[in-house]
């Protein structure tokens, strides 16, 4: 059973000794469709409204604050409010988020790397270095460790549940999660 969840932060349990948890909130979903397993979900993303939107919205007789629409495996069998009781009963979850988008960033940021030595009149700095071989194979190997586009990847781990409150749909799972507060992801039942 899938949830589309937001992540609220990081806390840590009263317990002695204490452990660190990822509060995550389920969102407000209404099944539109059930094939097989699998649904149509209807959730807020808090985005704009677009035609296509107000078309799916009109077919399938919802109000317009369920403005984004999703495919899910549910628990539920006909069209209605989100089942959470597989989530009451469950042990651990496989958590899915983007992780925080850090833009085009340099080797030593992306990838780790050391760098030059940092006096003497060295002229290395932050650059990468050298990138391609001798006259053979004369390119840059594919994969190669390079400048460009950091994080905004999607990233899943399994996390265990530590308490899950019905009443106000808060999940509190075992260690982080990937992404930054205030992020939408999914949560699938793992156990």
């Amino acid at each position: 059973m899938e949830y589309i969840v937001e992540k609220i932060g990081m806390s840590r349990t009263i317990t002695v000794p204490s452990k660190p948890v990822t509060l995550l909130r389920v969102l407000d979903a209404k099944v539109c469709e059930v094939n097989e397993g699998t649904a149509i979900v209807a959730y807020n993303s808090g985005k704009k409204m677009n035609k296509a939107i107000e078309g799916q919205q009109k077919k399938y007789n919802l109000p317009t604050e369920f403005n984004r629409f999703v495919t899910l495996e549910v628990a539920n069998a006909e069209a209605g409010d989100l089942d959470l009781a597989p989530l009451a009963d469950a042990s651990a979850v496989k958590t899915t988020f983007n992780t925080k988008g850090r833009g085009f960033s340099g080797a030593m940021k992306r990838w780790n790397f050391g760098g030059g030595p940092a006096s003497h009149g060295h002229r290395f700095g932050r650059r990468t270095g050298s990138i391609g071989n001798a006259e053979w194979p004369g390119r840059v190997m594919k994969g190669k460790k390079m400048p460009g586009q950091y994080g905004n990847t999607q990233n899943s781990v399994k996390n265990e549940i530590v308490s899950f409150d019905a009443e106000n749909k808060i999940i509190a799972v075992l260690g982080s999660v990937s992404g930054a507060n205030g992020a939408l992801g999914r949560v699938k039942v793992a156990k």
